[in-house]
């Protein structure tokens, strides 16, 4: 970046991130932090379903299932398909199951593909981490986030799920600061395609929802959020800390079960989570993501008549 370009927005910024670098802003957000954000209207849930639901079927995916060959074996133009016939309003396609030589071509055709089966496309989700110790891998996994904010502007899908990373307790201070400047990069790429990045509450250093809100504000890009997953918070209460978070969601996942700290997976509550939303007056993607053990051929369409039926 050129003097020229470098914004006086990107200097506060960065020299904000600069102290909290040197501890001299605590463990509290700095007085820089993005707001929490502010939607107009009413609240609004667009029903979608999330590639990775379908995760064992998938050409080449592997998986357990796949180990009987009378399995059946799906494509990505297949689940897009499978979403309109399913009454989706989006997909969201999963890049794990992308073709391992993907090109500009093949990402048009399912954009073509999606738009003529009236789908949206509403997102995509890559695998990354960010607090990698090693600096050539550290770089890698930036840049393999801006390759896929490139393919998603091909595609046509507006958000992006990036994962934070892990660490060790006593390192943690010094990975959240990685993983934030890392963000910031990306989120600086990532703005001038027009793409939102979504943090996941995906365990690692964002287990809780006090460090996920502390990445999140530090960064202060109106261009990242919160990929917020309804079965990832695993405190005595994960609806209070999925309460605190949806404020900053650009992306929501529905998972069917829960499970609470030293407690057994119980189901999730799909009315309580639709009152958690439209209270924070969320207007975007409600994605199902089903990871329980049932069939997803046969659970899949159950639940989403189920989320259907609670978002109206």
């Amino acid at each position: 970046m050129s003097r020229s370009t470098f914004s006086r927005r990107q200097f506060l910024h960065r020299s904000g991130l600069a102290l909290c670098s040197l501890g001299l802003a605590g463990h509290a957000p700095c007085a820089a932090a993005i707001e929490p954000i502010k939607r107009q209207g009413k609240p609004r849930l667009l029903l979608s379903l999330a590639a990775y639901s379908f995760r064992d079927f998938f050409k080449g995916a592997g998986g357990a299932r796949k180990t009987d060959p009378s399995a059946r074996s799906i494509d990505m133009f297949d689940f897009v398909d499978y979403c309109a016939e399913h009454g989706c309003h989006g997909a969201e396609v999963t890049s794990y199951y992308f073709p391992k030589d993907v090109d500009h071509e093949w990402l048009l055709r399912l954009r073509r593909h999606a738009f003529l089966r009236g789908i949206a496309l509403s997102g995509t989700a890559v695998g990354n981490e960010f607090t990698s110790e090693n600096e050539a891998r550290h770089r890698e996994q930036i840049a393999h986030v801006k390759t896929w904010i490139d393919r998603a502007c091909l595609l046509g899908a507006p958000h992006i799920r990036i994962f934070a990373g892990n660490a060790q307790p006593d390192a943690k201070a010094k990975a959240m600061k990685q993983c934030i400047a890392a963000i910031q990069e990306c989120a600086d790429y990532a703005s001038s395609k027009g793409i939102f990045l979504g943090l996941e509450n995906h365990g690692g250093i964002v287990a809780e929802a006090a460090d996920l809100l502390e990445i999140i504000r530090a960064v202060n890009s109106p261009w990242v959020g919160i990929n917020l997953d309804s079965g990832n918070f695993h405190s005595a209460d994960p609806y209070e800390e999925l309460e605190r978070c949806v404020p900053y969601a650009v992306n929501v996942q529905f998972k069917v079960e829960i499970q609470r700290r030293d407690q057994k997976k119980e189901p999730s509550d799909l009315a309580r989570l639709v009152k958690i939303l439209r209270d924070a007056n969320y207007q975007g993607y409600f994605a199902l993501e089903y990871e329980a053990a049932a069939d997803p051929w046969k659970a899949v369409p159950e639940w989403l008549a189920k989320m259907r039926a609670a978002i109206g």
